[in-house]
């Protein structure tokens, strides 16, 4: 009876009984729009984590917000352009609206499109985007609810996460403003990276996605630098990196991986086990003409050397890369000497661009700009190339087991994995039937029973968790 009647007494009553008690304040929600490409996904995921660290809620839609972030992207015109058009809806579904990421460099085109925005702040300026949302929407601190996960808030799901190494880059690729964005190479230290991916793979991570603008480059900057992990130094470069790593997670893939001869030291890591089988290299173009007028670091001769040494070491390695067509001042003879060079190295995952002149970009001035129903033409044909290439490799695969990490599990039995050959949201995926005693995250042994120009299709093998 005593229960009873406690559970019937109001609010006021128990404030009464209790004059002590405390009333915990309702924390301010934040709102966030994150564009652009998985580098901005991480800034998001930081400037989040320190949002509900001091206090904040977030909020899954304009209207419960009392404050919304658009990370914005800069890289191409059309990409500013979808971030104009996030800006304005944000302003005119919630109206109070700070801006952050690569187009803040742009704060007073931004400013005079939107005079209402309450903030504009660059690309990886993490504190003064934390500072602008504690001056819109205050927040009231509350040892009782303000706890935060060890490994932060994450906006990838639980069981695959981005890992940036490093900010900047110190090329000067002529179609390229990243380094005007976010500046020259600034590693971060070997100890902190781990630590970090300690706490992501503790709460539930299994496969770590390296990023940076520049991978290879890791630790030049601080090269003279070594760290003390584990009661053992780690010197600040990629392969040590890439060593140290391996031994945290179940998979680690490697992004943006320039062909730097120190690259081919990675190899026997991926032949060993303990880095997947997987690089991504922007090669963005073979003639060299082409590389020249792109002022492309890494333009060696005997790439298509290196990537064979590559698969005689690892004969498993899945390399991806991503190509520019219509550059200015690309030939017939450039493109077709393209197409040859695809047909000799024969990569596993391929992606291409339309040239776009990006405002900035020393590009621009080049003389002998590509029509753009010459672009589009030579962008089908490297589309079509490089889909049979795909189609070809996958087929070969049929009737093999392979590691499979499990993304999604639907209700009829179905799932759908990744093999170690693909990266989430870019490359292909692998379609299972009777799978639906997996959980997403698991990473099982399947047997490839049929394929097509970009995905598996197979069963998991008897006998797997």
């Amino acid at each position: 009876m005593a229960q009873a009647h406690l559970e019937k007494r109001s609010d006021l009553d128990y404030v009464r009984a209790h004059p002590m008690a405390t009333k915990l304040p309702t924390p301010p929600r934040v709102g966030m729009v994150s564009l652009g490409c998985p580098k901005n996904l991480v800034d998001s995921e930081r400037i989040l984590t320190q949002l509900r660290a001091d206090g904040y809620q977030m909020s899954p839609d304009y209207a419960g917000a009392d404050v919304v972030l658009v990370n914005t992207c800069g890289f191409l015109d059309s990409a500013k352009e979808e971030s104009l058009e996030a800006i304005g809806e944000a302003i005119k579904e919630n109206g109070r609206v700070i801006i952050t990421g690569c187009m803040g460099k742009e704060a007073e085109a931004i400013r005079t499109r939107f005079p209402d925005v309450l903030a504009i702040t660059g690309a990886h300026e993490y504190e003064q985007v934390v500072e602008a949302v504690h001056a819109a929407a205050p927040a009231n601190l509350s040892p009782y609810i303000d706890l935060i996960p060890d490994a932060g808030l994450k906006l990838t799901p639980r069981h695959y996460s981005y890992l940036k190494i490093s900010e900047g880059c110190n090329h000067r690729c002529s179609f390229c403003i990243i380094p005007s964005l976010r500046g020259d190479l600034v590693s971060r230290r070997p100890d902190a990276i781990l630590r970090e991916a300690e706490k992501l793979v503790a709460a539930g991570t299994r496969e770590l996605l390296v990023i940076s603008q520049d991978t290879s480059a890791y630790g030049i900057d601080i090269r003279k630098e070594p760290r003390m992990w584990k009661g053992q130094e780690v010197v600040p470069h990629m392969t040590d990196l890439a060593r140290e790593l391996g031994k945290i997670a179940p998979w680690v893939r490697l992004h943006y991986v320039y062909p730097y001869p120190h690259v081919d030291q990675v190899i026997p890591l991926m032949a060993e086990g303990l880095v997947l089988p997987y690089l991504d290299i922007p090669f963005q173009h073979a003639a060299p003409s082409v590389l020249r007028r792109m002022k492309r670091p890494g333009n060696d001769a005997k790439v298509l050397q290196r990537i064979q040494q590559w698969r005689d070491i690892c004969p498993d390695i899945a390399i991806r890369s991503t190509f520019v067509v219509g550059f200015p001042g690309e030939t017939e003879e450039d493109f077709e000497y393209l197409l040859d060079w695809l047909d000799e190295a024969q990569l596993d995952r391929v992606g291409a661009f339309r040239f776009e002149p990006v405002e900035g970009a020393a590009a621009n001035a080049l003389p002998d700009h590509v029509p753009e129903e010459v672009k589009e033409e030579r962008y089908a044909r490297i589309m079509e190339k490089t889909a049979a290439i795909s189609a070809a490799k996958l087929a070969a695969k049929v009737g093999r087991t392979l590691p499979v990490i499990i993304d999604a599990v639907d209700e009829d039995g179905g799932a759908t994995g990744r093999s170690q050959a693909d990266a989430p949201e870019i490359d292909g995926e692998v379609f299972l039937r009777d799978a639906g005693h997996l959980s997403v995250g698991d990473i099982v042994k399947v047997t490839i029973e049929d394929a097509d120009e970009h995905d598996l299709y197979g069963v998991p093998v008897t006998g797997n968790a």
